[in-house]
């Protein structure tokens, strides 16, 4: 794939089919429209596996997965990552525990992440989902989670520090969410992270749900 594997300490090759696989399971949901969304795996302390910029994720191949370091820099030779690049190798600096980053854009992220901010509400607050209990360490419905939701930017410098800064404020970051853009979801496998992300997906829709029947009921 035209990357010296000495660079890394997993194979490149090992781990693209998986990213693959994530893909084509996040687009037939419905969560990829277009080209968006991009997804990643660590492949070494400071080196990442990523999808190439402007692909089809329900269409992915082995040769859309390029790595790059934590700086956002290309490894592999030709080859251009998402402009979005440095919202995933932010992650993997600041958190050593998390291998694999998925990024969606479902309409339950997008408009739901939008009407919140315009209310000047900066999070979504989760509470008494049993599908929590999906995510490493919580055990019970019985839990108040908070998942982060920034303006979305242009500058993905700055809104990869912002993004750290906010997660760093939550007791259980399990993912946050740009609005009008798309939620970040991560875990400590890409198999791992696509379990995350599909269980948050879900109970982002059961709030979308919830609030438009509270609102048509109330």
């Amino acid at each position: 794939m035209g990357i010296d594997k000495g660079q890394t300490g997993m194979d490149l090759d090992a781990i693209a089919p998986s990213l693959v696989e994530a893909g084509r399971f996040l687009a037939g949901q419905g969560w990829a429209p277009a080209t968006s969304g991009n997804y990643s795996a660590r492949l070494s302390p400071d080196s990442v596996a990523i999808t190439v910029s402007g692909r089809d994720k329900g269409q992915l191949t082995v040769e859309d997965i390029m790595a790059v370091d934590l700086a956002g820099e290309a490894l592999s030779p030709g080859q251009r990552s998402s402009a979005e690049t440095l919202l995933h190798t932010s992650l993997y600096g600041a958190y050593p525990e998390i291998g694999a980053v998925l990024h969606t854009h479902s309409i339950p992220c997008v408009s739901l992440s939008r009407w919140l901010l315009s209310q000047d509400q900066d999070h979504l607050r989760l509470t008494n989902y049993e599908l929590l209990k999906a995510f490493p360490g919580i055990t019970t419905h019985d839990v108040d989670i908070a998942v982060p939701i920034l303006a979305n930017s242009q500058d993905m410098v700055a809104l990869s520090k912002a993004v750290l800064a906010r997660l760093a404020s939550v007791s259980r970051p399990i993912g946050y969410i740009i609005a009008g853009h798309g939620l970040y979801s991560w875990g400590a496998t890409v198999a791992q992270a696509r379990m995350a992300t599909e269980a948050l997906e879900v109970l982002v829709s059961c709030a979308l749900q919830d609030h438009l029947l509270s609102h048509k009921l109330g």
